[in-house]
């Protein structure tokens, strides 16, 4: 089931992920109905694996729409950085200060960028208006790119959890200074 989900992880069906929608759906605890960016070929796959009849998919997921691609305008963006951990297929580069790019290729049109951004400077547009037109990105690169994205994270966060750690322990141990520990 997992599988067959377009793997933009953009959450509109109330999982995080495609991998726990896919287990939801198994599950029987979800209906095959929630995928927009999958649309109809998604929901019709759906429906032939499980055996659940096909519904249009469910308003409360969004709506289905022609693949999307972030665009970020330059002119507005202030370097921020805020939009770089939501893409959950590191389709947006750039660093501290810095104008940010959206690798048209990668990126899932997810819109988990836009909200982070406090100016406002992300927009989506179909990939049908990009001039030159960009390929969508294929579902089984962007699990590969997800979980890439998602295990460096967790690496970056077992870092600093040891690097804290540490700290702790340090600022524990006595004063080794021979004055007694006075300032």
């Amino acid at each position: 089931m997992h599988a067959l989900l377009p793997q933009t992880q953009c959450t509109r069906c109330g999982y995080d992920g495609c991998r726990p929608y896919a287990e939801a759906i198994a599950a029987g605890a979800a209906d095959i109905n929630r995928c927009p960016p999958g649309g109809e070929t998604t929901l019709q796959r759906l429906a032939t694996l499980t055996g659940r009849p096909v519904r249009a998919i469910d308003p409360e997921c969004g709506t289905v729409s022609p693949p999307m691609v972030a665009v970020i305008d330059a002119a507005r963006c202030i370097g921020c950085a805020r939009c770089l951990p939501p893409c959950p297929v590191d389709a947006i580069v750039g660093a501290q200060r810095q104008l940010h790019v959206v690798l048209d290729d990668l990126c899932t049109g997810c819109e988990l960028c836009i909200a982070p951004c406090p100016v406002d400077c992300i927009t989506l547009m179909p990939r049908t208006a990009q001039a030159p037109r960009s390929p969508e990105p294929a579902a089984v690169d962007n699990l590969r790119r997800y979980d890439a994205h998602r295990a460096r994270r967790a690496r970056r966060e077992a870092e600093r959890l040891t690097l804290l750690a540490e700290r702790k322990a340090r600022a524990a141990r006595p004063s080794t200074r021979g004055d007694g520990g006075a300032p």
